[in-house]
């Protein structure tokens, strides 16, 4: 079985002890870090590699959600936006900056094990919170999609391959891969970059081109 690298980032110690305990349950798991900063875990993990970041959205050390996930993202990690409140301006802020979903604390405990399983295999997790913090978002920029680029997209980014794609639109594959390469240019004119699938997902949540969890 792969064992993924996972670090918990939370400055309060007993309760970052505790979730730290139990993610290490899952077998596939390896919590290699338990800090209160990402300046501390970056200087305690160096060179060595992390495949998931736990990282509680209210630090106290000064640092903002923007530029934690942009360090934590530059190393190559995954991200997972761990909150006990519900400020909904922090939770777009992380969804803005490319987290894999946010999870409250307060879930059961097969919620949160289920969640950082999933992300650290590199899985978007959307939840109900992240989804009602998309929906109030003022702030994102209309890519201007065409209604033919709109569906491609649903297809693709609720996990389509280009070939499928093609068959249900009626287009050549070559298309298809053209029009995701133009949903991207668009999405990147706006300040909104999707340059991976997970991304593309993203934009799709955002922009009502696929149902936010647990809406139909």
């Amino acid at each position: 079985m792969h064992s993924f690298r996972v670090a918990l980032i939370d400055d309060h110690e007993i309760v970052a002890r505790g979730f730290a305990g139990l993610f290490e349950t899952l077998p596939e798991i390896q919590v290699v870090a338990t800090v209160a900063s990402v300046t501390e875990l970056l200087q305690l993990v160096g060179e060595t590699p992390v495949d998931l970041v736990i990282l509680d959205l209210r630090l106290s050390d000064g640092s903002t959600v923007t530029g934690n996930v942009d360090r934590l993202r530059a190393t190559g990690a995954a991200v997972l936006a761990f909150t006990g409140g519900d400020d909904a301006g922090l939770m777009r802020a992380a969804a803005r900056s490319g987290v894999l979903g946010v999870v409250r604390k307060s879930e059961p405990t097969d919620v949160l094990l289920d969640a950082v399983t999933r992300a650290a295999a590199g899985d978007t997790i959307a939840s109900t919170e992240w989804a009602a913090a998309l929906d109030g978002d003022p702030d994102l920029s209309d890519a201007g999609l065409s209604p033919r680029e709109r569906e491609v997209l649903s297809l693709y980014a609720a996990g389509a391959k280009a070939p499928l794609v093609a068959s249900h639109t009626g287009l050549s594959e070559l298309t298809v891969v053209d029009y995701i390469r133009r949903v991207r240019s668009k999405y990147e004119r706006v300040g909104r970059p999707a340059n991976t699938k997970i991304d593309l997902y993203k934009r799709a949540l955002e922009d009502g081109i696929l149902p936010l969890p647990g809406r139909s």
